[in-house]
């Protein structure tokens, strides 16, 4: 389950964030801390979590401790559910 997780989100962030659907987005690549998502497109992210995967995320979840990483991300949701 966290592996398809991991692909949506991968699949989203590449196409729907990064607008680059070729970008090699890696499990453990830094998204927040490395500035490659911004806090705008942070609130996306977290719209779309909700929405896809019915789970409720507190503001406090979306810093870079708990949202930095797919894997992260992933382990976030799938506690969640």
């Amino acid at each position: 389950m966290t592996e398809d997780i991991r692909d949506g989100l991968r699949g989203f962030l590449t196409q729907d964030i990064l607008k680059d659907p070729s970008y090699p987005l890696q499990d453990d690549e830094a998204l927040i801390s490395s500035g490659l998502i911004d806090s705008f497109s942070l609130v996306d992210v977290a719209l779309w979590v909700e929405n896809t995967y019915s789970v409720k995320l507190q503001d406090n979840q979306l810093n870079a401790n708990t949202f930095d990483t797919v894997t992260q991300l992933a382990d976030l949701i799938q506690s969640q559910m």
